[in-house]
């Protein structure tokens, strides 16, 4: 836990394998997943690496793993998936695992091909089968005896054609037989129709039942079609025209006892083609059952081949050859598991040179690197997504546990809309490990099961301040009864005067509601009133207090990085700023909520007159008060009878003391660094001026020659010369101008900041005042209209508008509210919380890990 208020402490390593026992080490490594390696090559193309031919490999193996996976999706047979990882097999397991892979997708492959070539012979027979069997139809329809040819043959040719070519014998027509898509028929008959000038006769009849593509696998609807024409011109168009439309033609004999025999040489052809489509389906689903018990280790194991070959091109070849050198950053505290899993590589490869970690110095800035677990995970992720914080940089992640659903709940505060989100959120960690099972690529539910402990703390936080504001779905409970009691009996005045506002002098008890808001309110008219200004200063007190936290989060890093001079020059102005002025406002509301009050009036002359200027007539108005206090507006007069616009005597030269030494923070923050960092230059300069001197005239102990000194300047004094080079000031100049300006840019944002940041809080009072209200409507504009009949119709209307209400309630309510709600969370941790301390400049700690290696493949698969 102690890493996740800051990241872990990195080192850069070098490390040293001997070639035989790289991959097993390495191997354990990915185990681990704590090390993240440097790529020593990066200027050597990927192609001409050492290890470019196992990677080759890898890839033609995951692509033969792709193939049998589809296959076996495609058969709907369930794959084996136990959960665990097999360990990465030794580099000659490869040779096995190839072969396997060869051997299984050739005998796929042929087992498809020739199941797709009988099912195309299957397809031809079988249409072939109901083309004999529909066109008998059309042979068997005589008129008046005649063969129907000659029938046809009178439809088709005129009178006269007849008579002429009465002598010379009967007219023979031709035909063609096909099955064609059923879609098709109607373009296809217009064509016919058009190309052969209605000198063809179409009959055509649908087959029943739909057939199946062997391509495709898909089912289609097809037709069978009869072209009936005379001559051989005619012929020749209607078959270019059928093979336009892609229709397939069949050979159909012209006499009945052909087509029997034709027809039951069809019926066996095809009854022994089923015999052998089901052994051919039969064996291909053997195969692919056998495959689908292993297909998910054999994933596992390429996938983990693959990422060590991968990681070993990161590495260096020494000299001789038989050693891998490579670089790593690590986390300090798992130096010593580390070393251990080398061991345990040491010992698979048999190998009897123990490997050899060294740390490295560097001035390159390690990754960041924060510990979490499954609770602490998803708040992580939300302030990584803004920036990842910079090496050792205080994290937010701790504090916004509990800061983010406190502030999420303090818009989204009702119990009964609470109690909905905190169920959902528990149901999801109860069912945690099943529901983490079950993969999917709804991106909608990883989010929210990703973030399930983030969901319940803001469901508990906001039943909390649901039942501070004592709103239950836009209702009260009146828990421990009102306390509020009318004393006076005068009904009259009441009655005559529906909005008249109660005193509470007279009208109450005079003693608290025990927790929360009294459900009184709920009754009165003049509630958003009472809320506006209840809801608006604690939006205001939060607010000031947790930018006042961020600001103390930043003297941490100020003493971790060893920077006295921002403490001095930042953070102390900047603490003193935002107290005198904006903590100084929260004191004025609190000092307001005592010293002003309903007090019982009953009194007579200056006692009365003493007790008014303590009523709220009196009370005065926190902003305006410090507008002028911000403006030098003091003299301000009175109201009647109220004496001062004061609340305690030395309150006008507080506030005039307090804002000059606010305002005296202003140029402190603009110009104390740059002048002292241009001071301690300017000495340095002398330093180095006053060395070269003695360098040349001889030192104090009498050395002449300028070799022998061995006092050298500072190796700081050169690192602020900038361009310069010791010669001249330009770099130095640059240096400060550029230092002037970004200290103006700082003070600027966050004397301006303050006041941006503070008034944007007042989202906390929005967003509760929206919420409360759009519940109220939603209650009063559907559920009520259910609760207004007491007969049955009453019961059955009363199911329906909660139902409605429901809805609308979940929907909008809940999750429209709630992100609204969550959006408005983050950008106050984002902007005005983190801005005070966090930088966010850091780059991640990108360990070598099977685990996230194997994740991101499958979530990329399921996309």
């Amino acid at each position: 836990m102690g890493s996740l208020f800051r990241s872990e402490e990195m080192t850069l390593c070098q490390l040293f394998l001997q070639s035989e026992a790289a991959y097993a080490c390495v191997s354990e490594l990915g185990e681990l997943g704590l090390v993240q390696f440097r790529d020593l090559n990066p200027d050597v193309n990927v192609f001409q690496r050492k290890f470019v031919n196992e990677v080759r490999r890898c890839d033609e193996m995951e692509r033969k793993l792709r193939y049998l996976e589809k296959e076996i999706k495609k058969d709907g047979i369930p794959m084996l998936d136990t959960g665990e990882s097999p360990e990465a097999p030794q580099p000659r397991e490869m040779i096995d695992l190839e072969a396997t892979f060869e051997k299984l997708e050739n005998e796929l492959r042929e087992v498809n091909h020739n199941a797709e070539a009988l099912k195309r012979n299957f397809l031809e027979l079988t249409e072939l089968k109901h083309i004999l069997r529909k066109t008998q139809v059309f042979f068997d329809e005589q008129e008046g005896g005649f063969h129907p040819t000659e029938s046809m043959t009178r439809a088709l040719i005129t009178d006269d054609s007849i008579a002429r070519q009465t002598g010379a014998g009967p007219v023979q027509l031709g035909f063609v037989a096909g099955v064609i898509l059923r879609e098709r028929i109607p373009s296809f008959e217009r064509m016919l129709w058009r190309a052969c000038r209605g000198n063809v006769f179409l009959r055509q009849t649908e087959i029943d039942s739909a057939l199946e593509d062997p391509s495709t696998g898909d089912k289609v609807l097809k037709s069978v079609f009869i072209i009936f024409f005379q001559g051989d011109q005619l012929k020749t168009r209607v078959k270019k025209i059928c093979e336009g439309f892609r229709a397939t033609l069949y050979p159909c004999p012209e006499t009945p006892a052909d087509r029997r025999e034709m027809a039951m040489g069809v019926m066996t052809r095809i009854e022994d083609l089923n015999t052998v489509l089901g052994q051919t389906q039969d064996h291909r689903h053997r195969v692919l059952v056998a495959a689908a018990k292993n297909v998910k280790n054999w994933f596992v194991k390429v996938r983990k081949i693959k990422a060590i070959y991968h990681t070993l091109n990161l590495f260096n070849l020494d000299v001789t050859q038989k050693c891998l050198i490579a670089e790593c950053w690590v986390p300090l505290l798992d130096t010593e598991s580390i070393q251990l899993a080398l061991r345990r590589g040491i010992e698979r490869s048999g190998s009897s040179v123990p490997p050899i970690l060294n740390r490295m110095d560097t001035f390159e800035d390690p990754p960041t690197y924060n510990r979490t677990n499954k609770f602490t995970s998803a708040f992580q992720a939300l302030f990584d997504a803004y920036g990842i914080a910079t090496y050792r940089e205080n994290n937010p992640t701790p504090y916004s546990i509990i800061t983010f659903p406190f502030l999420f709940a303090v818009m989204f505060g009702d119990f009964g809309h609470g109690v909905l989100m905190a169920l959902f959120a528990a149901w999801m960690v109860m069912k945690e490990k099943p529901l983490a099972a079950k993969k999917t690529d709804n991106e909608i539910w990883n989010i929210f099961f990703g973030g399930r402990y983030v969901i319940l703390l803001m469901g508990l936080f906001s039943m909390y301040t649901g039942l501070i504001y004592n709103d239950v779905f836009s209702k009260s409970l009146n828990t421990f009864g009102s306390h509020w009691k009318v004393k006076s009996v005068n009904e009259s005045v009441y009655e005559t005067n529906p909005d008249l506002t109660l005193n509470p002098s007279f009208d109450y008890t005079g003693t608290p509601y025990p927790f929360g808001i009294d459900p009184v309110w709920q009754l009165a008219s003049n509630k958003i009133v009472y809320l506006n200004a209840y809801k608006m200063k604690i939006s205001i007190i939060f607010g000031v207090f947790h930018m006042l936290f961020g600001v103390i989060l930043s003297y941490s890093n100020h003493t971790y990085f060893k920077r006295p001079l921002n403490i001095i020059c930042e953070f102390i102005p900047q603490v003193i700023f935002l107290t005198f002025l904006f903590l100084y406002m929260v004191l004025l509301m609190f000092l307001k909520w005592m010293l002003y009050g309903p007090l019982d009036r009953t009194l007579t002359g200056d006692a009365e007159i003493e007790d008014f200027k303590s009523g709220p007539g009196c009370a005065p108005s926190i902003l305006i008060t410090f507008i002028n206090m911000v403006l030098f507006k003091y003299n301000v007069t009175p109201l009647p009878n109220c004496g001062s616009v004061y609340m305690f005597g030395i309150q006008e030269p507080l506030q005039k003391f307090l804002l000059f030494i606010a305002m005296l923070c202003i140029p402190w923050m603009l110009f104390a660094k740059p002048v002292h960092i241009m001071r301690a230059r300017k000495k340095e300069h002398e330093m180095l001026a006053n060395n070269h001197i003695v360098g040349e005239n001889g030192d104090i102990d009498g050395h002449a020659n300028s070799n022998n000194v061995t006092s050298h300047p500072p190796a700081a004094a050169a690192k602020p010369e900038g361009g310069g080079g010791g010669h001249g000031g330009h770099g130095d100049e640059e240096d400060i101008g550029e230092l002037f300006i970004y200290q103006g840019i700082h003070t600027i944002e966050y004397v301006l900041g303050s006041i941006s940041h503070t008034a944007s809080y007042l989202r906390l009072w929005a967003l509760s005042l929206a919420h409360a209200q759009l519940s109220e409507v939603l209650w009063s504009m559907v559920m009520r209209n259910g609760l207004q009949s007491e007969s049955w119709i009453g019961g059955v209307m009363l199911w329906a508008m909660f139902a409605f209400w429901a809805v609308l309630t979940v929907g909008i309510l809940v999750l429209m509210e709630g992100l609204s709600a969550f959006l408005h969370t983050l950008r106050l941790h984002w902007v005005e919380f983190q801005s005070k301390f966090y930088s966010g400049l850091g780059y991640s700690f990108t360990p070598f890990s099977f685990e996230i290696i194997l994740a991101t493949a499958s979530s990329s698969l399921e996309e």
